[in-house]
């Protein structure tokens, strides 16, 4: 079923500049917001991350050995 939402040009264009530096399309990121309660401001977030994430790998920046072992240490149960 298409439903038909009318949104303030404000969240439109949020949604746009989603969709320009994701992988997404508009309806998945509404999608994201209503099933899985991730605002906006979220997944602005996350994608900024992702980017600044890729961003430092390709200038080479990666955790070093005893950063991966701190994180290791203090969270044994999450890996």
């Amino acid at each position: 079923m298409r439903n038909t939402v009318h949104l303030p040009e404000d969240i439109s264009r949020r949604i746009d500049s989603l969709v320009e530096r994701s992988n997404l399309s508009r309806d998945q990121i509404v999608e994201d917001a209503l099933a899985q309660g991730r605002s906006l401001a979220w997944q602005e977030q996350w994608v900024a991350g992702v980017l600044e994430g890729l961003a430092e790998a390709e200038r080479g920046e990666f955790a070093s050995e005893a950063e991966i072992e701190a994180v290791s240490r203090a969270w044994p149960e999450q890996l």
